[in-house]
């Protein structure tokens, strides 16, 4: 497995990693009605595109195939983490992570932080992150719970 920097032709496997990862969530953490209201489909292709152009994500390949992507913004907030079901329990997750965190000391950040689902919220914390609140974000009429979580880094 490696971890590399985004390239445009990998739009397409992104979009699917986000929507499969996030459907494949069990519907007794967020209902189908939630998981269609965060990751409708069919995904806006342009939006996603346009988003990823942007943000420029880590991503994971494992036998040239994109198993996950992370996105870390400048000031530390890692936005999207998501691993394709398929590769999930690999440790596709974790090389993400320690990645992002090696860039992180590299730019002398001093922490970082997520909102991270109520599926994610035990990966992060089992990386040394926080709970810092619980927060409700609305999309599409529907109530989705996730936490607001920090690590501090030392650098």
């Amino acid at each position: 497995m490696t971890v590399r920097d985004y390239h445009p032709a990998d739009a397409a496997a992104l979009i699917e990693i986000f929507c499969a990862a996030v459907h494949a969530i069990d519907d007794s953490v967020y209902t189908p009605e939630q998981k269609n209201a965060w990751a409708p489909l069919p995904a806006d292709v342009k939006f996603w595109q346009q988003r990823l152009a942007a943000k420029r994500p880590f991503v994971a390949v494992v036998d040239s195939k994109v198993a996950g992507f992370l996105e870390l913004e400048a000031d530390g907030h890692i936005d999207c983490a998501y691993v394709h079901p398929a590769y999930q329990g690999q440790g596709i997750g974790t090389a993400l992570l320690k990645h992002a965190i090696a860039i992180a000391d590299e730019r002398r950040l001093g922490h970082l932080y997520t909102e991270a689902s109520k599926a994610a919220r035990d990966f992060f914390s089992k990386h040394g992150f926080s709970i810092t609140a619980e927060n409700e974000v609305h999309r599409a009429g529907q109530g989705l719970t996730n936490y607001a979580m920090q690590r501090k880094l030392v650098s």
